[in-house]
């Protein structure tokens, strides 16, 4: 009998979601989420459980939506986007203006991203990691991108820096000098430290097709530690953009509680600076 792990499937499961599954947001929420308003951006610090994209469950069922909803139902783009289950700054441009000058600036990367990542295993110092990204054929997931032969794939550059170790874990700030799809999830499983709670570039990419098949359950947990993928888009610069502002999201009380309770009393002044930022 076929385990219905040998076909190939793509990031996010197809079959509808029951409605009482579906994550709605509260125009409450929406409120809470917003890091800078003004004439031009929206910019929010989306959580790990909302996706960036409209679906079929209605405005309130997606960032994108809940948003536009929000500003009244108006023209808006979506500069900067998330995975599903990365938290972090998202902006939002309100007029195509705006939205034109910063996706250039996208084009030209004259901009700047760090996040901050929960990674399994006790990484020694910063590392540089420049190695090409592209699809990865190897496993079911037909969505999951790896480190190719050379003279194969894009090239990409991501570096790892370490701002507390312990317990099996290091907590790192990551920046990326490009933009390839799920970069540094990629990067960091080829460096041997993934991501903690990745359901895809974690200990085994079938634990993906066992939760879109049955959610969430303790064998999960036992195996990836934390619901989402511990990562989080905590600064984005546009200065280099010519726009003379920065926006920052704290560490989220998820990845903090996880890094308290596992990482150690060395860890409570990081988790303490990086909270009071944003």
């Amino acid at each position: 009998m076929r385990s219905g792990y040998d076909r190939p499937i793509g990031p996010w499961p197809r079959r509808e979601q029951p409605p009482e599954a579906i994550r709605l947001i509260a125009p409450e929420e929406l409120r809470a989420w917003i890091v800078h308003e003004d004439e031009r951006l929206l910019v929010l610090n989306k959580p790990g459980d909302v996706v960036c994209h409209p679906s079929k469950a209605g405005p309130w069922s997606s960032l994108v939506g809940a948003a536009r909803e929000y500003l009244g139902g108006g023209a808006m783009h979506l500069v900067f986007r998330l995975d599903r289950e990365t938290s972090g700054v998202v902006l939002i441009a309100k007029d195509e203006r705006t939205a034109q000058r910063l996706q250039k600036a996208v084009l030209k990367r004259r901009y700047a991203k760090a996040y901050l990542a929960l990674l399994v295993g006790e990484l020694a110092g910063e590392t540089l990691v420049d190695q090409p990204l592209g699809p990865d054929f190897s496993g079911p997931v037909t969505a999951k991108m790896g480190v190719g032969a050379e003279g194969q794939g894009k090239p990409a550059v991501t570096r790892f820096t370490p701002l507390a170790v312990g317990g099996g874990f290091t907590l790192a700030r990551v920046a990326t000098e490009t933009g390839r799809k799920h970069q540094i999830r990629a990067h960091a499983q080829w460096l041997g430290y993934p991501l903690v709670g990745d359901k895809i570039y974690g200990p085994d990419q079938r634990l993906y097709l066992e939760f879109i098949e049955t959610g969430w359950s303790s064998a999960l947990e036992a195996r990836l530690l934390l619901r989402r993928q511990a990562l989080h888009c905590a600064e984005i610069d546009l200065t280099p953009a010519g726009e003379p502002q920065v926006f920052r999201a704290a560490l989220p009380e998820d990845l903090a509680a996880f890094v308290l309770a596992r990482m150690g009393a060395a860890a409570r002044a990081v988790v303490a600076a990086l909270q009071a930022k944003g």
